[in-house]
């Protein structure tokens, strides 16, 4: 049984929702246990214990004050190379590291276009295992700016409305650990299963599972 960190903190996406949704989704039909940390408020800093045991980290939290032990717990995650997932707003999860972006997850982020139809999602590596028996699948909410990945990074997913075309999905190795980065992650987001899907097959591929 994969041991799963997730951190919940973006409230702008009522993460704390999402998460607890996905986490009864990906204990019931994958070998996950699921483990949620939550913040409360921006200022908010509850114990990151949870990172000494875990064999995975999902982060979904956004522009958070962490500073101090506990910012450098979550910095020594990272730095160890361990598996990490990031979603969203992870792009700027922390207001104090807004390098974590570029350092770990190897994107761009530059703000997002304005809201507008759904995002009509093409898959790119489509012989990867992330997204190995996934159907085709739309998503909601803005799409984000990441005009210039890392050299480093495999593109998965793009994304695509009728003005704009970004990359909202791809993976790549930071200190030797897998990481994967989606930009999706809407709340409608969560009611998608092909998309739910996409997210426990990050969590076993970063963690080498498939």
């Amino acid at each position: 049984m994969l041991n799963l960190c997730m951190l919940s903190g973006s409230f702008e996406y009522d993460s704390e929702i999402s998460l607890k949704a996905f986490k009864t989704f990906v204990e019931k039909h994958y070998p996950i246990q699921a483990n949620l940390v939550i913040y409360n408020s921006e200022d908010h800093d509850p114990s990151l214990a949870a990172l000494d045991d875990a064999d995975a980290l999902l982060v979904f939290t956004r522009r958070l004050n962490t500073d101090g032990a506990s910012l450098r717990q979550f910095q020594a995650y990272c730095e160890q190379g361990k598996p990490l997932v990031g979603v969203r707003t992870a792009s700027h999860a922390y207001q104090n590291w807004l390098e974590f972006d570029k350092t770990v997850l190897g994107g761009d982020y530059q703000g997002h276009y304005g809201d507008g139809p759904a995002t009509q999602v093409e898959f790119i590596a489509t012989e990867h295992p992330i997204l190995n028996g996934i159907p085709a699948f739309d998503c909601y909410g803005s799409l984000y700016k990441n005009p210039s990945l890392r050299e480093d990074t495999s593109l998965l997913l793009m994304g695509h409305t009728d003005e704009h075309s970004e990359p909202v999905a791809w993976t790549r190795l930071h200190n030797g650990g897998r990481i994967c980065y989606t930009s999706l992650g809407h709340q409608k987001d969560f009611e998608v299963e092909p998309f739910l899907r996409f997210l426990a097959q990050s969590i076993l591929w970063v963690s080498e599972q498939i």
